[in-house]
């Protein structure tokens, strides 16, 4: 089996804000392949079914960014999946201008509070991720709490919805061909 957890804030306030594109992306995988609806399950909300002969869950925590790690924590401890090669984290990232897409094998959580909750949760920083840009602050004074509770531009919406087609292609081959192939393929631009 293989993970999928895109983070992200529960409640309308949030759908449409920076850091919520992890759930855009999880929304457009889950349409792509026709999974049935999320459903809230504990402290997630979770889909999943066969994918290209594997199964894939999907799932969107439901505990808030900041507490992500509560929501996979579970398949770790059961040992439904071994994070170094079933989870794929999809995550916003202010470093990367908005639309593009970064695949890294482990890391940090650079600052991300919700990847230093998954890495609590998973008990290290040997995951994958797909980092989807959105960009930073132009000033430095604009608190960077509120930069990514707060819905983009219409100019760097455009570029994020843009890049989810690209973001897909980039799950998909590490469904297939894993994260090294995937980083080879999608991290050149």
């Amino acid at each position: 089996m293989k993970a999928i957890l895109a983070l992200g804030n529960p409640g309308a306030r949030y759908r449409d804000t920076r850091h919520n594109v992890g759930w855009w992306l999880a929304d457009r995988l889950g349409r792509r392949w026709a999974l049935p609806p999320f459903r809230a399950e504990g402290v997630a909300a979770r889909t999943g079914g066969e994918v290209e002969g594997t199964r894939v869950e999907l799932l969107k925590p439901l505990t808030y960014v900041n507490r992500s790690g509560d929501a996979i924590a579970p398949l770790v401890r059961s040992g439904a999946i071994d994070p170094r090669q079933d989870l794929l984290v999809l995550v916003d990232d202010v470093s990367l201008p908005p639309g593009r897409i970064r695949l890294r094998r482990r890391g940090s959580p650079g600052g991300h509070n919700g990847l230093a909750s998954v890495q609590a949760g998973v008990g290290g920083d040997e995951y994958a991720r797909l980092r989807l840009g959105v960009g930073r602050q132009p000033d430095a004074r604009i608190d960077l709490a509120a930069w990514v509770l707060a819905p983009m531009d219409r100019a760097s919406e455009e570029l994020v919805a843009g890049a989810l087609d690209r973001a897909v292609e980039a799950v998909e081959c590490w469904l297939a061909e894993g994260i090294e192939e995937a980083m080879n393929r999608f991290n050149r631009n």
